[in-house]
């Protein structure tokens, strides 16, 4: 039997932080739009930040079909699903935010994932929670969690900063998505100086 929550209580924040993977889902307004559905991974990537909102890094890849439709209507879910454990599905339905390199809020949200940023952070993710749900996963199969890839690391990290952002402008689908709709602003911008300490 599925439940509705108010907030992200320290129940529901320990099950996020338990699991290795979660997912994203985000639309175009357009009827004939395509529906986006990307996993997410990478260890330390997304943190809680108060009971009615979570953020992830958005690492960049040859898509942003995310950015585009959070930039057109501002709309997504975030799904975990327990693949170990007594069987879970949590949703968070919400509203989404890209932040920027270059927005003043970008260094303390990264802050909050510092072991998991790196070399390809094209922003960070901010979702206010509208609906918090959980249901069944009774059909959701066992699988065991072996290790992060570190493939995306690997790669971006020889790239450094400069190659990276020759990538991000390299890709016809990071400067708009697969319907046409504006997605990263490019030139990506540089990242901000780090604080002293």
């Amino acid at each position: 039997m599925g439940k509705l929550y108010e907030r992200i209580d320290e129940r529901l924040r320990t099950f996020i932080g338990a699991q290795p993977v979660f997912f994203v889902a985000t639309a175009p307004l357009s009827g004939d739009g395509h529906v986006n559905l990307s996993p997410k991974g990478r260890s330390g990537s997304l943190a809680v930040l108060d009971e009615q909102t979570v953020a992830y890094l958005d690492f960049g890849g040859s898509h942003a079909e995310t950015i585009a439709h959070l930039r057109e209507n501002g709309r997504i879910t975030l799904m975990w699903c327990a693949f170990t454990g007594p069987p879970t599905v949590l949703r968070i339905h919400g509203r989404g935010e890209p932040v920027y390199r270059d927005d003043p809020r970008f260094g303390a949200l990264v802050a909050t994932m510092a072991d998991a940023d790196a070399t390809g952070v094209r922003a960070v993710i901010v979702v206010t929670a509208d609906r918090i749900s959980d249901s069944c996963g009774f059909a959701v199969p066992f699988m065991d969690y072996r290790e992060d890839r570190s493939l995306h690391a690997d790669y971006f990290g020889r790239k450094g900063e400069d190659g990276f952002a020759a990538y991000c402008a390299s890709k016809e689908y990071n400067r708009e998505s697969i319907d046409g709709l504006p997605a990263v602003p490019l030139p990506l911008p540089p990242r901000p100086a780090a604080e002293p300490a």
